[in-house]
């Protein structure tokens, strides 16, 4: 057995589980509204696109995906992040992955040198547990960086002194954040391009939700864009994951992107050839055809925007509802017991939520996630309302 295997800790959702192993739900249907699992249906053209290429079940995918899919995320990033044209090749910036939850949790094991003095990956706290778990297995210390109000929900790295940073071997980015929402500036992500590139720490962007907006006029920026608006082109130091999960409502469909440094693509794709872990033919080619399309991700867009709009009516009054810039999570601050909430709302109005200390480490006393519960509004619209008028009779 992998020793370090020990030091990973439960997932939020089996401590969940446990936390209300023995309470009776109110005998009312449930919602869920603890696990971010789209539930939006997928655009409907995709299905005839799959029945299509069902063939290609029956031949092995090469491990760097299809030409066609590789092109088709290098104009999706250009066209969405105003990449200089040529910037972002499909032959040496772009990979498909098998959605990016595995990525995540793979590029720590094949770029992570656990020969290297600096043994700190960074990470936002509240995190996604696979950035964890990544760094313990591949033998490195997080260190996890407090989210709090105050510094709008993002960690606070003008607090962080070069010493510091010459300690740190990676850096994980979630912009927009998960569970607040918050996204990262174009300013925010030059500065910490401009300090990766001074201390070599290579700068790991989850940007899965980057596609749920709010403003249509705003879309929120990612770490190439801030690259490329500095005139940083070659995107070294910098890596960003995308999904089709969030953005296309395709989380069974697996398929995502890493895209970037052309020397870090090269690395990880040799990893990937050894891993085995590639495309089925016909989920590329669906994968194509959802990059092409917008129409169906600003219609996911305005049921997201329709959802926050009812609940926040109805609730606003009653407890602190926050609408973020992006995301489909609220992020409340009801000061007292989240674990307590949790438990009361599903024992009196069956309303499943998530902790918010399920998602973070207690550092120096500090519990960013305390007080705060994860409301995924993932549910239909009615489902929503309905969950909302049951809280509001409840609070």
């Amino acid at each position: 057995m992998n020793p370090l295997m020990a030091r990973l800790m439960p997932y939020p959702f089996e401590k969940l589980k446990h936390l209300t192993a023995n309470i009776t739900p109110a005998d009312l249907p449930e919602i869920a509204w603890s696990i971010g699992e789209p539930k939006h249906a997928a655009p409907d053209f995709l299905s005839g696109i799959l029945n299509k290429n069902l063939g290609g079940f029956s031949q092995y995918p090469a491990t760097n995906g299809l030409p066609a899919l590789r092109e088709t995320i290098s104009q999706w990033c250009q066209r969405r992040f105003h990449l200089p044209a040529g910037s972002l090749t499909a032959e040496q910036n772009v990979l498909p992955v098998t959605g990016t939850r595995e990525a995540l949790f793979a590029i720590v094991q094949a770029l992570f040198d656990a020969g290297s003095s600096k043994r700190e990956v960074w990470m936002p706290n509240p995190f996604y547990q696979i950035y964890e778990g990544a760094t313990f297995l591949a033998g490195g210390e997080p260190r996890y960086l407090p989210c709090l109000a105050e510094t709008d929900y993002q960690p606070n790295f003008d607090a962080l002194t070069d010493a510091d940073w010459d300690n740190c071997q990676m850096l994980f980015l979630c912009t927009p954040g998960n569970p607040s929402g918050q996204p990262l500036s174009l300013e925010q992500l030059q500065r910490l391009i401009r300090k990766a590139i001074a201390h070599d720490v290579l700068l790991i962007s989850d940007e899965c939700y980057s596609e749920l907006y709010r403003d249509e006029d705003r879309p929120p920026p990612g770490l190439l864009q801030a690259a490329a608006a500095m005139g940083h082109t070659d995107y070294r130091h910098c890596l960003v994951f995308h999904s089709l999960s969030k953005r296309s409502n395709l989380p069974g469909l697996r398929s995502g992107f890493v895209a970037g440094d052309a020397s870090l693509i090269a690395e990880f794709l040799r990893y990937r050839t050894y891993h085995g872990c590639a495309m089925p033919l016909p989920h590329q080619h669906v994968s194509i055809a959802a990059w092409q399309d917008e129409t169906h991700v600003a219609d996911n867009r305005a049921l997201y925007n329709q959802k926050y709009q009812a609940v926040h009516d109805i609730l606003s009054d009653k407890m602190p509802v926050r609408i973020p810039d992006a995301s489909f999570y609220l992020w409340p601050d009801l000061e007292r017991d989240d674990t307590q909430v949790a438990c009361e709302w599903l024992q009196k109005a069956n309303i499943r939520v998530l902790p918010g200390q399920y998602l973070c480490r207690t550092i120096d006393g500090v519990t960013p996630g305390y007080g705060h519960v994860r409301i995924a509004l993932v549910a239909e619209l009615e489902a929503c309302i309905d969950a909302a008028e049951r809280l509001r009779a409840l609070l």
